[in-house]
């Protein structure tokens, strides 16, 4: 039988090199960095500028979704006026957008 099929011995399996491991590592790492922490990081930045720019009669969309136009502007708060004698507080972090002039008024 060893003829027609010759018998098939088992290899020994050899380690991959440090150089490959190395690289494997780095790569996850440069992945990591280009999909995760890149993006995240431009986008807190964006932000930071946009709390940063807000001023006083400007009209900002908040986080929870409310339009409003800012009537006053502190250190870490703002008040936005959301109806006629309507007047809320807000953290600045909660500010998501800022909006065209005009945009409120267009959506009433």
């Amino acid at each position: 039988m060893d003829l027609l099929f010759p018998t098939a011995y088992a290899q020994e399996a050899g380690a991959p090199s440090a150089t490959f491991n190395l690289i494997f590592i780095g790569g996850m790492f440069l992945l990591f960095y280009f999909i995760l922490w890149r993006p995240q990081s431009k986008r807190a930045k964006e932000h930071r500028e946009l709390i940063g720019s807000i001023s006083k009669g400007d009209e900002v969309m908040t986080s929870g979704g409310l339009l409003g136009k800012v009537t006053v502007v502190n250190d870490d708060y703002i008040g936005i006026s959301v109806a006629e004698g309507v007047e809320l507080k807000l953290q600045k972090s909660s500010v998501a957008a800022a909006l065209p002039k005009g945009t409120i008024a267009g959506i009433k």
